[in-house]
């Protein structure tokens, strides 16, 4: 064995410059261990760094790395010795000198260091298990170990000993959430000291941030200056309340927050506020703002970097994961290391359930922030109850304070939750939660802000018919419930309209919200057919809005885009916005949507009065009613893939993480498409000749739509795989005005 075994070798400008194996281990190491003190398994992590790349001190790794990388063409790979393993023999490692738990848990973080996290036990189409590779016939067939090498590495490994609060409780719920957060911390570790040696000028470049005392600056001056220019509205004088309201309850000790404040009531920068102070007075790390998985984040991310500059603030969206992970692609993945983070639900609480590297790296930085979950009733109830688990595991253990914001307060407090005994529970408790406004009141917000009419005008069983009448209106936003829905209408109306849906990619729905703002401002004439990605996040002021029959608390966030700032007058007199409730020729999909749209028609019959004002009782009213027509909250059984068999730290990593996908349940392919076409060419030949890095990653992301697989699968051929990320390759495939339309057939997706 030779003394100065190799992690990692390049060639830098004729030289070769070798990253030693001892050494990257021990500053993997270094840099987990800091990760994980913020929530106090540091000797968790340092047995899972020291061990992680163990395997690479075999021959079969150390010729192959000479070999492929052309530090020495002379080095022999013998037969059966190519592939050359390493991930395995740390985690048999500690399998065998720790035992079936504590041995276990490492097991899994260094087992999936690259792979990602596996299943402990075999399912079939999802590949190999952790039980399998860890047999004593499985590892003897792995390439050898000098044991003066694993002797050399393991003395200096003591075992684990801290036990987190919730296993000495038996809170097996919450088991995946920890061994998820290890996992981050190692592979984020990995990733780095592997690009320190690398690429060391793009590792210089990280974590270049403003301080959070720095970010609270610009955020007061800004606000000054809005208040500055802000006419004496009685709406702005509302939002100036609860902006002081909640910078004063962010110094409470309560780490789950819910913030009730009517659509138009200014959460956006009031949420931010308390975040801000809230992570100055507990020296929380970051704020990461999660808005919901049907809306737009680049507009609230627009605003928060014209207030603390782009390099504070990163937006994250689409999941440009290369199918096939390479070493670069890895150190390309985002990791969330600025101070404010936008990102959205499925991209957040995805995460919280993945299993591969690039995914997961991120978590560990959750830890010790601040949390704001924009519009929290639109979360999928399919997913909820796992959903609730992770916020309480979160807020409970990880040291993150939680605000859940929204107009319509979901009872995420109410004992819905059945037990295996029949009886029913709340996963997260009312004392555990606290409202921010506490005066005025949630009730006296919406009496004051009281700016809308919501009235039903039946069923129309045409677009066309449905067409004629939006075209009475100068100013009209029209949403529907499926993308199908608004490609149908829209083709029904007059020239001018313009179509939103997440059919187009970030920048182009970005000029088109450019644009409808403008002629509103400009009182020119401007219809808007939308899905419900409008409803959060989008500062719109229709004078008229028409809402396809849907959820309730649905409805509610269509009326906040109609009469927003309370402008509009009849014989100078404030008068209410119009928001009408039709039926659509088609019914909403199968699934929660169709029982959101069955709940929402009841609660419109049974108090029309409340729902014409959009009293704050008539939301709870409708949850009731919408959670007690719902046959699961737990879908995909999450609940026995990672909860059922924790007590043996048995968990099916993988097939979770398939199965966890928010957007009606359909896993989504990522694809670059050609909107500016010139400009992302030039992209798409980068990300070609140089391979991907995070600042290209961060810049495709915006020319970038998300479809169902099953849809990908039908016009495949028309996109070319680059470097693992699939980008469009035929003219037909994207149009400007409708986005995607390579597809004809129904598209069966909501936004």
């Amino acid at each position: 064995m030779e003394d100065n075994l190799l992690a990692h070798v390049k060639d830098n400008s004729g030289t070769w410059k070798i990253h030693e194996l001892e050494d990257h281990l021990k500053d993997v190491a270094a840099i987990a261990e800091k990760y994980a003190a913020s929530f106090s398994c540091q000797d968790w992590i340092k047995a899972a760094a020291l061990l992680h790349d163990l395997g690479k001190g075999s021959d079969a790794f150390q010729n192959k790395i000479k070999l492929q990388s052309g530090y020495d063409p002379e080095a022999s790979i013998k037969d059966g010795q190519g592939k050359a393993p390493h991930s395995t023999h740390g985690a048999a490692w500690a399998f065998d000198q720790w035992g079936p738990q504590l041995g276990k848990v490492i097991a899994y973080l260094v087992a999936g260091h690259h792979g990602g996290l596996p299943d402990w036990f075999h399912t079939m189409g999802v590949g190999g298990s952790l039980e399998y590779r860890l047999k004593p016939d499985e590892v003897c067939k792995l390439p050898k170990l000098s044991e003066v090498f694993i002797t050399k590495i393991t003395e200096a490994i003591p075992a684990p000993t801290t036990i987190p609060e919730f296993i000495s409780k038996g809170e097996f719920e919450h088991y995946h959430t920890w061994i998820r957060m290890l996992y981050s911390c190692l592979v984020d570790a990995d990733f780095l000291d592997t690009e320190r040696f690398m690429n060391p000028e793009r590792f210089d470049n990280r974590r270049n941030h403003s301080s959070m005392k720095a970010l609270k600056k610009m955020f007061d001056a800004h606000m000054d200056h809005l208040s500055e220019k802000a006419p004496n509205t009685f709406v702005n004088k509302i939002r100036s309340e609860i902006l002081s309201q909640c910078r004063q309850e962010a110094k409470k000790k309560h780490d789950l927050f819910t913030l009730t404040v009517p659509t138009g009531g200014g959460k956006t920068l009031s949420s931010m506020a308390f975040a801000l102070e809230r992570a100055i007075e507990h020296e929380k790390e970051r704020i990461i703002v999660v808005i919901p998985y049907t809306s737009i984040i680049e507009q609230t991310s627009k605003i928060y970097k014209e207030i603390f500059h782009d390099e504070n603030v990163i937006e994250h969206h689409s999941s440009l994961d290369p199918e096939k992970e390479t070493l670069q692609s890895r150190l390309a993945t985002e990791n969330w290391d600025a101070p404010i983070i936008v990102t959205t639900s499925v991209q957040f609480f995805e995460s919280l359930f993945a299993a591969k590297s690039s995914a997961c790296r991120k978590l560990h930085n959750i830890v010790n922030s601040v949390v704001i979950i924009d519009e929290v009733q639109m979360l999928p109830t399919d997913f909820l109850k796992p959903i609730l688990y992770c916020i309480r595991a979160l807020t409970k253990y990880f040291k993150v304070s939680m605000v859940l914001c929204t107009a319509t307060q979901p009872a995420i407090t109410s004992e819905i939750f059945q037990k295996k005994n029949g009886e029913y529970h709340a996963i997260i408790s009312n004392e555990e939660c606290q409202e921010i406004m506490k005066s005025p009141s949630p009730e006296e917000l919406t009496a004051k802000l009281q700016r809308v009419q919501v009235e039903q005008i039946g069923k129309f069983t045409e677009w066309p018919i449905l067409a004629e009448q939006l075209q009475q209106h100068d100013q009209v936003l029209c949403i529907v419930n499926t993308r199908n829905d608004a490609r149908d209408l829209y083709h029904e109306m007059s020239e001018g309209t313009i179509h939103l849906s997440a059919n187009m990619c970030g920048q182009h729905r970005s000029d088109c919200i450019e644009e409808i703002k403008k002629k509103l401002d400009a009182q020119e004439p401007v219809r808007v057919i939308s899905t419900q990605l409008v409803e959060a996040g989008v500062d719109f002021d229709f004078p008229v809005v028409f809402r396809a029959i849907t959820g309730f608390d649905s409805i509610a966030q269509a009326a906040g885009r109609c009469n927003r700032e309370g402008k509009l007058q009849s014989e100078r007199k404030p008068v209410n916005g119009k928001v009408c409730v039709f039926e659509p020729p088609k019914p909403a999909p199968q699934g929660t949507l169709r029982k959101g749209e069955q709940a929402g028609k009841a609660i419109l019959s049974v108090d029309p009065e409340g729902c014409a004002t959009l009293r704050p009782q008539v939301f709870k009213r409708y949850f009731e009613l919408y959670f007690s027509n719902l046959n699961t909250f737990d879908k995909q059984n999450m609940e026995d893939l990672l909860v059922k068999d924790a007590p043996d730290f048995n968990f099916q990593f993988r097939t979770a993480a398939q199965r966890f996908n928010l957007i009606d349940n359909q896993r989504q392919v990522a694809v670059v498409i050609w909107y500016e076409r010139e400009k992302v060419q030039k992209m798409i030949n980068e990300l070609q000749f140089k391979g991907p890095y995070r600042n290209l990653i961060r810049r495709l992301q915006r020319y970038t739509v998300s479809i169902p697989e099953a849809v990908f699968n039908e016009v495949q051929n028309d996109f070319k795989q680059i470097h693992g990320i699939w980008c469009q390759n035929a003219d037909t495939l994207y149009d400007n005005i409708l986005g995607f339309v390579g597809y004809n057939g129904e598209i069966p997706i909501t936004i």
